[in-house]
């Protein structure tokens, strides 16, 4: 029987915008956000959406929307609403500590957005920074301060250095460190910044257009391809917590398995983990993978990786996914391939979004292997200071 919600998509633009979805009670149980509303909302009603997302629709009994003039904007109005009603569907197996902020001093002399955790939020105190957020993206919300910093230039420098830095070289820097800008006319661009990342954009442009028409133009031409190319795809996990697997071995003796633990694309290393081998026979690299991959999901009090990424090419990964498929472990598995110019590797069956999502994160799954590699050697070399799984 079809969801009764189902019928509200023919009324729904095909236009950035933030969505709400509500119980019986009214309460918000999800705020999202897309760069085209009905596209997004159609696949919340496909048969074969994450088990989280098919909870979540089973329980609504309302769907709205508010549309946006941007993805900017709708990226900034969403974390107004989840820090308004922090939705159970928002922080459900999510510590809410791992959110995303934007905090900034604006008693400083020279103003910039840092992008901080929810853990660090203390370290911030509200006397003296301003603080917007949470965002789900670290990706998005770091691409979008690096677009509107070519509207609205600030500084990551050290001012007064006396030195031009990069960004000053390239236009995006207004020149703290050489003194090519006073604080009071920099701290302008700053609260321009501010006043929109409070959710001010109609006053803003009002204040550009009447006091800087050029600003106020690039503003409006912000190019938003950068922030999200594709609709996100309900049917494959949000990759936001990625487990690493390495082996080390001397002369196939002495295996130790690394576990390292990156999210939203930074190291968590207070979750790493090694393992001693104890059943894999000696020197086989594949049988030792599976092992540690066994006793990691016997930890159940552990967070659960949304991606593993394996140092290795189709054998190894074939090998890993029937065997773990066996013992009915469902994680999403990708292999890294040295031998085919870093490739990477799949399991069969694997859609095109998620490999196209893979793709964008290849730069982090490179350094996910590299510090795999590093801390398999680093802890069979000392494994008398670290702790075995």
């Amino acid at each position: 029987m079809p969801h009764p919600l189902k019928d509200k998509l023919k009324e729904i633009p095909k236009a950035p915008g933030v969505y709400f979805w509500r119980n019986k009670k009214g309460e918000v149980l999800y705020v999202g956000r897309a760069v085209n509303l009905k596209n997004r909302l159609t696949q919340y009603f496909q048969k074969n959406i994450e088990p989280r997302i098919g909870e979540m629709v089973a329980q609504a009994d309302d769907l709205s929307y508010t549309q946006c003039e941007s993805l900017l904007e709708a990226i900034i109005l969403e974390a107004a609403n989840i820090k308004k009603y922090w939705p159970k569907y928002n922080v459900v197996d999510r510590d809410d500590r791992s959110f995303i902020y934007v905090a900034i001093n604006e008693k400083a002399e020279y103003p910039r957005p840092i992008i901080i955790r929810g853990r660090e939020l203390s370290k911030f105190p509200s006397n003296q920074y301003k603080v917007f957020g949470p965002y789900q993206s670290f990706y998005l919300i770091n691409t979008a301060l690096r677009l509107l910093r070519r509207v609205f230039p600030y500084s990551n420098c050290t001012p007064h250095s006396g030195r031009p830095c990069f960004d000053y070289q390239i236009g995006v820097c207004p020149g703290a460190c050489v003194d090519a800008i006073s604080s009071t006319e920099y701290k302008k661009n700053i609260k321009k910044l501010i006043m929109l990342l409070n959710g001010d954009r109609t006053r803003l442009l009002k204040k550009l257009e009447k006091e800087n028409p050029d600003q106020a133009r690039a503003f409006r031409h912000i190019q938003e391809v950068s922030l999200l190319n594709k609709e996100e795809d309900l049917t494959i996990p949000r990759l936001r917590r990625i487990e690493g697997y390495d082996i080390s071995h001397f002369q196939g003796k002495e295996s130790y398995a690394s576990m390292v633990v990156f999210e939203n694309g930074e190291k968590q290393g207070s979750e790493y983990r090694l393992f001693k081998i104890k059943e894999a026979p000696a020197g086989d690299d594949e049988r030792a993978l599976l092992e540690t991959l066994i006793r990691r999901f016997k930890h159940e009090n552990w967070a659960r990786p949304d991606l593993i990424m394996i140092d290795g090419g189709s054998p190894q990964i074939s090998f890993l996914s029937r065997e773990l498929a066996r013992l009915n472990i469902e994680v999403a598995m990708v292999g890294i391939s040295k031998f085919g110019g870093d490739r990477l590797v799949f399991t069969k069956g694997v859609s095109k979004n998620f490999k196209d999502l893979a793709a964008v994160l290849k730069p982090t799954l490179l350094k996910v292997r590299e510090e795999a590699h590093r801390f398999a050697n680093y802890g069979r070399k000392h494994t008398k200071k670290q702790t075995s799984f």
